[in-house]
């Protein structure tokens, strides 16, 4: 049977193609492009965690800043998925994920996940430093690395 001019089963198989495997081509594409999240949220449930006395908006602000400070590259940004993506700089593309929750209207917990070990802590380190010290702290930080190197 046709309708359109199109075989009724290809225009079936052609609207479960595009319902299943739109996302999955997507996120191909990102991949490809290096732009893919689905690394640092499949390394979550191995995340530092740590929880911060700030709203989630204020706590969100301040960690886009001490990322700013630190240089990294923050390469997505989605809020639905509470989640800000980052490569450790513009010339290191090891991928970190940093998601916020909002416990409640005075509280937010931060969890920094990779699959590089080594990313995260470092990440998590600057992060949470920066947080709970000030910027002061990270400059501080980040001063005493390069004289290690």
């Amino acid at each position: 049977m046709k309708l359109w001019g199109v075989s009724l089963p290809l225009l079936f198989a052609f609207c479960i193609f595009n319902l299943t495997a739109c996302s999955t081509l997507k996120e191909a594409a990102k991949g490809i492009i290096g732009v893919s999240t689905k690394e640092v949220e499949a390394s979550r449930k191995d995340a530092l965690k740590k929880q911060f006395n700030w709203g989630y908006e204020e706590c969100y602000d301040k960690t886009l800043k001490v990322l700013g400070r630190i240089g990294a590259y923050i390469y997505a940004q989605d809020k639905p998925k509470n989640l800000i993506a980052i490569y450790l700089s513009a010339s290191d593309t090891t991928a970190v994920g940093i998601f916020l929750t909002q416990i409640d209207a005075n509280n937010t917990q931060i969890e920094v996940s990779s699959a590089s070990t080594l990313a995260k802590e470092y990440i998590a380190e600057k992060l949470f430093s920066g947080l709970e010290k000030g910027l002061d702290a990270v400059d501080a930080i980040m001063m005493q690395q390069q004289k290690l190197f």
